[in-house]
């Protein structure tokens, strides 16, 4: 499907919106001990922030790890965003998954209080500067 650059732009903010609400709602969460929640919060925040930046790229997947390793060759290998964010990427989506799937796995309050900040850094920095590239 081919998309004119206003119908690009209306979606590539809307998904920059559902990174940001999904941020609140990890506070929320993180406010009320809901670490699983949040993690899962937390994650999101990252994929809608990555579905953002590959729509302005022309990249489209319905799933998440190809967009992840679409992100980490298109940006990181490439030196044009620090490792760290790959990093803090994979993190959330285990975390996410983790926390979905296995009620053994615990997760502490600073790890996840911790990713937020990165995550917020990433979604509020990292990804307004890429799209105006």
């Amino acid at each position: 499907m081919t998309l004119r650059d206003d119908e690009r732009n209306t979606i590539i903010n809307y998904r920059l919106n559902q990174a940001e609400q999904a941020l609140d709602d990890a506070d929320f969460l993180l406010n009320h001990k809901k670490l699983s929640l949040a993690a899962n919060r937390i994650y999101y925040s990252l994929f809608y922030a990555l579905t953002a930046i590959a729509l302005k790229d022309g990249f489209s997947t319905s799933k998440h790890k190809q967009l992840i390793g679409w992100f980490n060759k298109k940006y990181i290998k490439t030196s044009l965003v620090d490792i760290k964010y790959s990093k803090l990427i994979y993190s959330a989506y285990e975390n996410r998954e983790k926390g979905d799937y296995d009620f053994l796995f615990t997760l502490t309050y600073d790890e996840i209080a911790n990713s937020r900040v990165h995550t917020e850094e990433f979604v509020n920095k990292i990804i307004p500067n890429l799209l105006t590239q």
